[in-house]
């Protein structure tokens, strides 16, 4: 049966005071965190992933996950709600990482179109992201990328207030972007979108390193294939008629419930 994310999402009772809108919020991003657990791109207790708090407008308040807990210990009721500046507004007992907050307020802060942003340390992206060539797309999953990804050089980490300002102009209005020998980062207008594309990222880059182990030599679409691919994934995502239809983001939902239900608490 169709699985409501809206209704389903907002219960009448919740461990929180908050807006339906935002519980929703919540509930999304923690069930974000369990997924990238559960597919392994954690890095200990770092990295981040962050959402808009809906209905703020210009206050731009935003949620991450609480400094010094796992993916798999994140849950709606915990993530701290902060704003631009990394003040604290909920009175959360935890602190943040500032150098998560570094990168992921900028972007925010920067792009308003893009509610969610996601950043991970995973091996291959890691791998990936030290190549001289970068992200290289051989995949169908991997094709929606082609000419689409951004680069931002390394400037050690990310604790200089002043590079947010660089790594918004290397972003610019792409949404996809290899941090240099740091690691990956999605952005979306929704949270299932943000975590498709790091699924797709993540992948492609697993099998092109996977490609580069062979050592022989590698097949690439044409060049007019590759666009007119990537065109198909923009042409995909522009008539999906909400921000939120992404097909397998409730199916996602589902397996948490059954073996990681602790994400709505």
């Amino acid at each position: 049966m169709p699985y409501d994310l809206r209704g389903d999402l907002a219960p009448p009772t919740r461990a929180l005071d908050c807006s339906d809108a935002e519980w929703i919020v919540r509930v999304e991003l923690a069930a974000c965190y369990r997924l990238i657990h559960h597919h392994g791109w954690t890095d200990q207790i770092y990295n981040h992933i962050t959402a808009r708090v809906p209905d703020t407008g210009d206050r731009h308040e935003i949620l991450i996950n609480p400094y010094g807990l796992a993916y798999d210990e994140v849950c709606a009721s915990n993530l701290v709600k902060i704003d631009l500046d990394g003040n604290i507004l909920d009175g959360s007992s935890f602190g943040i990482n500032m150098a998560g907050y570094t990168i992921h307020s900028a972007i925010h802060g920067a792009r308003p179109d893009l509610h969610c942003v996601l950043h991970t340390h995973s091996r291959a992206g890691v791998a990936v992201s030290c190549l001289k060539e970068g992200f290289v797309p051989m995949t169908q999953g991997g094709l929606q990328f082609h000419q689409r990804i951004a680069y931002h050089d390394y400037e050690g980490i990310a604790l200089d207030l002043s590079e947010r300002e660089r790594l918004v102009a290397d972003l610019g209005r792409h949404h996809t972007m290899v941090l240099r020998n740091h690691g990956l980062l999605t952005c979306g207008p929704s949270i299932a979108r943000t975590f498709s594309r790091i699924y797709y990222l993540e992948q492609a880059c697993e099998v092109q390193l996977d490609v580069m182990k062979t050592g022989r030599e590698i097949t690439l679409p044409a060049p007019e294939v590759r666009e007119h691919t990537a065109r198909q994934w923009d042409s995909a995502e522009a008539n999906s008629g909400s921000d939120q239809d992404v097909p397998e983001w409730p199916a996602y939902l589902r397996m948490l419930d059954r073996i990681d239900p602790g994400y709505r608490d």
